[in-house]
C-alpha cells in the first residue's frame, strides 16, 4: 500500500505539479489550500486530486507531509499543528532533493527563462524516452519506469541546494529578489554554490559574465552566439512562427533545428537544450524533431483572440524579462501596435529596479501600469507607489484600474501583451469582458 501524500498549499505552481507527478507515478495525493481560484487547479481537479480546506484534521500520523515554502506556524494552522505534534514534514525543495537521486536528473536554473527552458527540455525528452518532469507553470508528468527526471531549479532563498542533478543549464545570472539577496555578488555566489553540486556537465550561457566565472568540478560547456562558445548557434532566421537556426559544436555542426517560439532568447534555451542532450548522448535527429512540436508552457507567451483582438499572457516581472517578452510580440507581430499592461510585483522589486523597468516598458509602444502586487512576505511602507514608476516612462502611458481598463480601447491594429506575476490576469479578465461587451452592443 503506497502512502498518501499531503501537500500543504497543493495550488502553488511547484506543488501542483509535483503533486501530479506523484499521482501519475501511482502515489495516493492530496492537498489543502486557500479557497481562491488559481490557474494550476484545474490540472489537479481533472486528475481527481482531492483540494481541501486547511484544517488540522487533515495533519495525521498515517501522510508523508510536503509543505508549501509560503506557510508556516503563524500564518498556517496545518503547519503549526505539524509542528506542535512532532509530525514531520519537508518542504518542497528537501523533497525533491531526495526525490530526483533515483533518476538521472538534468536542471535548469538561472534568473530569467527557467519555465520556458524547463517546457522545452521535457517535450523534447519526454517523446525520445520515458521522462518524468516538473516546470514551474504547474504541470507535472510521472511516470514509475521513468530513467530521465527534468526540473526547474530555483534560486529563491537558496532553494536549489538540496539538488544534486547530473545535469545542468544555467541560462544567466541576474538581480531579483532583493527580499532576499543583498546584491548581485550574493546572487553569483548562489549560483556558484549550486553549480559545483552538479555532476556530469553544466551548461553556461557563454555571454554572461558571472557565468563565466562559475568554477566546479564537472565539465563546463557554454553555448550562445559567438565563435569562442563551445555550442554555437548560428544563421538564425527570425519568422513568424518561430526561428530556425543551426548549431555546432567546437565548429563542428551539429543539427538544424527550429523552435516554435519567439524571441532571442527562446534561440538561446533551445541551443542549451541542444548542448546538453548532445552531451547526454541523444540523437540530434530526434531532438530537432520534437523541438519542432513544442506548444509553449502556462502564462509564458501565451495567446488568446478575443473579437479580433490579440491577447499575450506573460509572467515577465523582471526588466530582463519585459525586453525579452516585447521582443517576442514584435517578431511574431511585426507590423502591429505593441500596448504593453505592467503589474509590478511586490514593493521591493519595484524600489531596487525602477529605472530598469522604465527602461525596460519603453521597449513598448504604449504603456499600462496596474497598481503594485506586494506579495504575502511584505509590507508596503509607502516608499513607492505604480505613479513613481508612470513618471520615468517615455512613451504614452497611463495607470488603469482593474475596475476600469477602457483607456486600453484607444488603439487599433494592436496586441495587448500583459505582464506580471501578481492578480494581472484580473486586469486581463476586465479587458476581455469589455471587448466581448462592445461586440454584443454592436450586433
Amino acid at each position: 500500500m503506497s502512502k498518501t501524500y499531503h501537500f500543504i498549499g497543493i495550488k502553488g505552481s511547484g506543488m501542483s505539479a509535483l503533486a501530479l507527478m506523484l499521482h501519475q507515478m501511482g502515489h495516493h495525493v492530496q492537498g489543502s489550500d486557500v479557497e481562491k481560484y488559481y490557474f494550476t487547479q484545474r490540472g489537479l481537479e481533472q486528475a481527481g486530486i482531492q483540494i481541501l480546506p486547511f484544517s488540522e484534521s487533515n495533519i495525521t500520523k498515517d501522510v508523508e507531509l510536503i509543505a508549501g515554502n509560503a506557510f508556516r506556524d503563524d500564518n498556517n494552522i496545518e503547519v503549526a499543528y505539524a509542528n506542535k505534534m512532532g509530525i514531520p514534514f519537508k518542504r518542497y525543495h528537501e523533497f525533491l532533493g531526495d526525490f530526483m537521486k533515483q533518476f538521472t536528473s538534468l536542471g535548469v536554473a538561472g534568473a530569467h527563462g527557467k519555465t520556458s527552458t524547463t517546457g522545452i527540455l521535457s517535450h523534447v525528452l519526454k517523446n525520445i524516452t520515458d521522462t518524468s518532469y516538473l516546470i514551474g507553470d504547474g504541470t507535472g508528468r510521472g511516470s514509475a519506469n521513468a530513467q530521465y527526471f527534468v526540473f526547474e531549479s530555483d534560486e529563491y532563498e537558496r532553494h536549489f541546494m538540496p539538488y544534486h542533478p547530473e545535469y545542468s543549464i544555467i541560462n544567466n545570472i541576474d538581480f531579483d529578489h532583493p527580499d532576499y539577496f543583498t546584491g548581485i555578488d550574493d546572487v553569483f555566489n548562489a549560483f556558484n554554490d549550486y553549480a559545483k553540486q552538479v555532476t556530469k556537465g553544466l551548461f553556461l550561457y557563454g555571454e554572461d559574465a558571472y557565468l563565466r566565472k562559475i568554477t566546479t568540478n564537472a565539465p563546463i560547456y557554454y553555448y550562445g552566439f559567438e565563435e569562442s562558445d563551445d555550442f554555437m548557434a548560428y544563421d538564425i532566421k527570425r519568422t513568424t512562427n518561430g526561428s530556425d537556426f543551426k548549431v555546432s559544436y567546437h565548429g563542428e555542426q551539429i543539427g538544424d533545428f527550429h523552435v516554435p517560439a519567439y524571441g532571442k532568447h527562446n534561440v538561446l534555451n533551445a541551443t542549451a537544450i541542444v548542448a546538453n542532450l548532445y552531451i547526454a548522448g541523444f540523437d540530434m535527429e530526434l531532438v530537432s524533431k520534437h523541438m519542432k512540436t513544442f506548444s509553449g508552457v502556462k502564462r509564458r507567451f501565451t495567446e488568446k483572440i478575443i473579437n479580433d483582438t490579440i491577447i499575450i499572457d506573460d509572467f515577465a516581472h523582471h526588466p530582463t524579462e519585459i525586453i525579452a517578452t516585447l521582443d517576442a510580440a514584435r517578431q511574431k507581430y511585426p507590423s502591429k501596435e505593441i500596448v504593453a499592461i505592467f503589474q509590478p510585483h511586490t514593493f521591493t522589486r519595484t524600489i531596487a529596479l525602477l529605472d530598469e523597468f522604465a527602461t525596460a516598458l519603453n521597449e513598448a509602444d504604449a504603456v499600462y501600469l496596474a497598481q503594485i502586487y506586494g506579495s504575502a512576505r511584505e509590507v508596503d511602507h509607502g516608499d513607492v507607489k505604480v505613479e513613481d514608476l508612470a513618471t520615468k516612462i517615455k512613451k504614452t502611458h497611463q495607470v488603469v484600474t482593474v475596475e476600469n481598463v477602457s483607456p486600453l480601447l484607444d488603439h487599433e491594429d494592436a496586441v495587448y501583451v500583459f505582464m506580471g506575476a501578481g492578480d494581472i490576469q484580473l486586469y486581463e479578465r476586465s479587458f476581455e469582458e469589455l471587448l466581448a461587451s462592445l461586440t454584443k452592443n454592436n450586433q
